[in-house]
């Protein structure tokens, strides 16, 4: 009783302190091409009257405005109208957003408004969408996480709930970079898959993103190394006018994050973060129990107007116990994932600094960053530590890169040129047992591997036909010292064309081809066999090669509604083939630890292919609606050269989003997902059940000679969230309540198989074979509902 009392006092508390609060706009207004400041701008927040102007300095400020999400649209005489970037205004909050305007292709004696301000990339007319802060912040089942929200983008898949692996357009989770402020972070989540991209929780704080743009095709010749995604993620310059304080507390963590300016010229923002999600994780009754911490910084120097330089950080650290207080309590189920999971620790980190030059007819930038992961998991006989480990790795991954990019903003064509060095250091210390030639194998290597790479670019666009044809030109080469073949840059020479035609002012026609290069995983080239010998080091390893094809139109009826369809075509060459399993590797990726670390041929072929739809409202009447739906196939060779589902060939994707903000600051948003049933493989019951097999692994052989011929049931989830702000004098507090799978849908996996006896937990014997197990199937049924509170205070 005296704790529903305390409870009904603080709200009452809340209540009767807080008050409408009003938010402050303020920033700079400026030439894109020169830095240099845009005098007597007009400024008008989108979808409103509210306006101000740039003072001589290109300085503006709006006082007294309502809090939530805002866009400026800017404009000037001579220059391109430009909308900003989103942001958050909160009560007694200033936020700051300086918007850079580029010249207009002709000089102009008055401002020209175009009916869609918020005009596309001519080098990525198609497949690139902008994520802002408030799908980061309020989006339903996300839990403030980047890779969630990106989810829900049209061609994205996923394949667990509880993993963040990005299935772009078929592709899989290998296939994806990431950029943070022009900087490559190779890991952008806790518990990552060496060799991939996935993991459980996303390592970027949200506090620092101003907005994301999310690449699924068409990728600029500047982003190498990319066959299904570029994310760019745009981080928040600290506050100018204070030091601010921002503490969250949300389902998995805790995060305090703290901004503001270090004398006239620098500001900054740091964050760290404190996981407590293995408490969750134990409560609802998981074998595995993960814990994170990480830390990020972003520093900005303003030299002086034509130089400015800015420093950045991110890392993580990661613990992945075992629950072995289920090995006596748990079901079947989670008894068996006990028996192979083995225990992850792994760290991170990537830091850089960018160097920004503003030169005569020239626009600069010198990229100087270094990353490094370290990933270790191994496994006792048993979960008992007194007893011998059945397999232990340990992996550094070392990155040094440097790379320069220059526009020329002011030539007859718009064209950037750029080349980067990577300096790369990997070793590894492998010890584990596998099965082959029907007998058991130890593997015990030691790997250290020195490689040097490069990379050069050049893209060129312009515009036809009094604007309505725009084309881009794209190249890159990549190449590195592994091997003879990949020291020949013509080998990954990677040309792509972007075309978009306005045929009318609210209809375009958008296409693009190209040719895309990936370098194979640092633990396929650093793999060795157990005698010790680089068994891919030699001509059979190459980088894969993707040709693509995308077309597709884009429809805006109105300013705050946009329609578009898509339809892309993917073929893969070159693919890494593994020799033991007799498949492509293309499959692999979304589980945890690392792939790659294996005798690799560049033999396997693919194909993904299909069509998108998205019909977007955006802020009509304080609604925001999000629809989208993807088929797709995703084919990748066998051993016979015969074309067989990737586990990423789901079909069917299909996303309901919509966010409603009522009076008082509450604000509700929902997701629902639907997912086209994954296939899967029968297990090889031969091998499997052989006692000298299972013994090593603890779990059932696939039967590769017919990958995937099988299919589970689709998928579907719903989400929502609901959140409240509550504005005071001096700080802002949010409560919010998420809660996922609101209806308790359970999402069927794909048979899991145990040799024990379901009473005693004893292994079976086959009783005609004493070589060989009974093994008993059982049945495997994910998800269940997840309500969770969190709290957000800024001061």
């Amino acid at each position: 009783m005296k704790k529903n009392y305390s409870i009904l006092f603080f709200l009452f508390f809340i209540a009767i302190n807080s008050f409408s609060q009003k938010g402050t706009i303020k920033g700079r207004i400026y030439n894109e091409k020169t830095n240099q400041p845009i005098e007597f701008a007009t400024i008008l927040i989108q979808g409103t009257t509210i306006g101000s102007t740039s003072d001589l300095d290109g300085n503006y400020i709006f006082t007294g405005i309502d809090p939530g999400f805002k866009r400026l649209v800017v404009s000037s005489i001579g220059f391109e109208a430009t909308i900003s970037s989103e942001i958050q205004v909160q009560g007694n909050q200033i936020s700051f957003v300086d918007v850079a305007l580029p010249e207009a292709a002709f000089a102009l004696t008055e401002v020209t408004v175009r009916q869609n301000l918020n005009a596309k990339k001519i080098e990525s007319p198609l497949s690139v969408l902008s994520i802002g802060v408030q799908e980061i912040e309020k989006s339903a089942g996300a839990n403030r996480d980047v890779s969630k929200v990106v989810q829900a983008l049209p061609g994205v898949g996923a394949t667990d709930p509880n993993r963040n692996d990005l299935i772009v357009r078929g592709g899989g989770p290998a296939e994806n970079v990431f950029y943070l402020d022009g900087v490559e972070i190779p890991v952008i989540n806790h518990f990552a898959t060496q060799g991939a991209s996935g993991g459980a929780v996303g390592v970027i704080n949200p506090d620092f993103v101003r907005e994301i743009d999310f690449y699924t095709g068409a990728f600029p010749a500047s982003r190498t190394n990319a066959l299904s995604s570029v994310m760019e993620i745009r981080q928040k310059d600290g506050s100018k006018d204070r030091i601010h304080t921002k503490l969250s507390v949300g389902a998995s963590d805790a995060a305090l994050t703290i901004d503001g300016p270090i004398g006239k010229k620098s500001t900054f923002i740091v964050s760290a973060r404190q996981s407590y999600l293995q408490f969750l994780f134990k409560a609802i009754g998981l074998p595995f129990l993960p814990t994170y911490n990480d830390f990020q910084l972003k520093y900005k120097y303003e030299i002086d107007k034509k130089n400015e330089i800015t420093f950045i950080g991110i890392g993580a650290i990661d613990d992945l116990v075992l629950n072995t207080d289920l090995q006596n309590t748990g079901s079947e189920a989670q008894k068996y994932l006990l028996t192979y999971l083995p225990v992850y620790k792994q760290w991170n980190y990537t830091v850089g600094a960018v160097y920004k030059h503003f030169g005569e007819g020239t626009i600069d930038n010198w990229i100087l960053s270094r990353n490094m992961l370290r990933n270790n998991n191994f496994k006792f006989e048993g979960n008992d530590e007194s007893k011998g480990k059945t397999s232990d790795y340990l992996s550094d991954e070392a990155e040094n890169k440097l790379r320069f990019e220059r526009d020329y903003p002011y030539l007859p064509v718009k064209l950037k040129i750029g080349a980067g060095l990577r300096y790369s250091h990997y070793t590894n210390t492998t010890f584990r047992r596998f099965f082959s030639n029907d007998v058991s194998n130890d593997l015990n290597y030691n790997t250290e591997l020195n490689l040097f790479g490069y990379q050069a670019f050049a893209q060129a666009s312009d515009e036809f036909m009094d604007d309505r044809l725009k084309l881009s030109l794209g190249i890159n080469v990549v190449a590195n010292n592994f091997n003879e073949n990949m020291k020949n840059p013509l080998n990954q020479f990677s040309p792509r064309l972007s075309a978009s035609y306005a045929i009318t002012d609210k209809l375009n026609f958008n296409a693009n081809v190209g040719r895309y290069a990936q370098q194979p995983a640092y633990t396929t080239m650093g793999f060795k066999d157990k005698n010790g010998v680089f068994v891919n080091k030699n001509e059979n390893l190459k980088y894969i090669i993707s040709n693509q094809a995308i077309a597709g139109f884009e429809f805006r009826p109105a300013d705050k509604m946009r329609l578009t369809i898509e339809g892309f075509y993917k073929q893969y060459s070159q693919y890494p083939f593994s020799v033991l399993e007799g498949i492509s590797i293309a499959s692999q990726g979304g589980d945890f630890g690392q792939i790659g670390d294996e005798e690799i041929r560049s033999t396997g072929k693919g194909r993904t292919y299909g069509v998108e739809l998205l019909y977007k409202i955006m802020e009509w009447k304080n609604l925001n609606l999000t629809s989208t739906y993807t088929y797709f196939r995703s084919e990748f060779t066998d051993e016979n050269d015969i074309y067989r589902p990737s586990s990423w060939d789901t079909k069917h994707l299909f996303n309901l989003i919509a966010s409603y903000k009522f009076a008082k600051s509450w604000n509700v948003a929902t997701r629902w997902r639907f997912v086209g049933g994954a296939p899967y493989s029968k297990i090889d019951l031969n091998k499997s059940s052989l006692k000298v097999a299972w013994d090593i692994t603890n779990q059932p052989y696939l039967d590769y000679s017919n990958f995937n011929s099988e299919r589970l049931p689709n998928s579907h989830q719903l989400d929502i969230r609901i959140d409240k702000e509550f504005y005071f004098k001096k700080w802002v507090l949010n409560l919010y309540t998420d809660i996922q799978n609101v209806y308790n849908f359970k999402t069927q996996s794909a048979p899991i198989y145990t040799n024990k006896d379901e009473l005693t937990g004893s292994p079976v014997d086959d009783p005609i074979d004493a070589s060989r197990y009974t093994l008993r199937t059982l049945e495997s049924f994910g998800g269940t509902i997840l309500p969770t509170i969190g709290l957000i205070i800024k001061i």
